[in-house]
């Protein structure tokens, strides 16, 4: 239980650090800042971390609980457990302090000063302007970057540079993988998804959670698929990886709306998502009981 509490607070400390450095980094290169922005950038970031530190938590646990030959009933309760506790604890926290009243804005708030970049948001590499003398006098001395060529400085803007047309998007830093994206979105998606289930009350959040909780410790057979421990983490990464995108899929929208279609209402449409769950993670136990109910009368198997 200590090793659990301490893994599962570690990363989420970790990561919610990293992730409200990259949304304040973000909130700088705004034109404006709102009143309360760091304050709500910091709890966005600790429910993305939340999800992270969920998903991570139980994984790491079952690594440590094969490894030390915990008994495999007790290791998923306690896991379960804990996890859910934490999970609504700081999922409670959060809500209590976004709800605290913002900072009272200045009177007035000017909308730049000398230095402003100017940068198209939906193409965050394209062309940039720099304002050296500010908003208040857009067309005096500017710098303007563009696509694979140097800096150009003009002293006063006369109207269109030719010079700047048919250029390509100028690429200022590194694009992030695609799957790293996509990680980060489904987690996103994941963290609202369990902050909305907690809105609705403790036994929905309780469900939901307790439903995948349950899901991914019935997963502990794939970390035992070979005898190269840093394989067996790699598979549970990927395993880990897809039951996030299966969430993400079944949450949507339109799977929902598929979902109320066929209930009928004969049931909530929010109960969906969890049985499914429920039955994948039965299936799993089955599959893992019979696979060592096997190994066990070849003579191979280990508790």
């Amino acid at each position: 239980m200590l090793f659990f509490c301490l893994g599962f607070a570690a990363l989420f400390l970790a990561m919610a650090g990293m992730r409200f450095l990259v949304l304040r980094l973000e909130w700088i290169s705004a034109v404006t800042a709102l009143p309360g922005t760091g304050e709500a950038y910091f709890v966005a970031a600790a429910r993305w971390s939340l999800s992270f530190a969920l998903y991570g938590g139980v994984l790491f646990g079952l690594v440590y609980a094969i490894r030390e030959k915990v008994f495999a009933p007790v290791a998923a309760l306690c896991i379960v457990a804990l996890s859910l506790g934490l999970a609504a604890g700081i999922g409670r926290g959060l809500e209590s302090f976004s709800n605290v009243p913002a900072r009272r804005a200045p009177a007035e708030r000017k909308l730049g000063e000398p230095g402003l970049i100017l940068a198209n948001p939906v193409r965050p590499y394209g062309t940039a302007i720099v304002l050296l003398q500010g908003p208040d006098e857009p067309a005096r001395a500017r710098v303007v970057a563009v696509p694979n060529s140097p800096m150009l400085f003009q002293e006063e803007f006369a109207g269109l540079d030719r010079s700047l047309v048919h250029l390509p998007p100028a690429l200022f830093n590194t694009e992030i993988p695609w799957f790293l994206q996509s990680v980060a979105v489904d987690l996103r998606l994941n963290a609202e998804n369990l902050q909305n289930r907690l809105g609705e009350g403790t036994p929905s959040f309780l469900l939901y959670a307790g439903a995948l909780l349950f899901l991914l410790v019935s997963l502990r057979f794939v970390l035992r698929l070979s005898v190269w421990p840093l394989a067996n983490l790699f598979m549970g990464l990927l395993a880990f990886r897809g039951v996030l995108a299966l969430e993400t899929f079944f949450n949507s929208r339109e799977i929902q709306d598929v979902f109320g279609s066929f209930l009928q209402g004969r049931m909530p449409v929010s109960f969906a998502v969890p049985l499914i769950f429920i039955a994948a993670g039965l299936l799993a136990q089955l599959y893992s009981s019979m696979a060592y109910l096997a190994r066990r009368n070849s003579g191979n198997g280990s508790v």
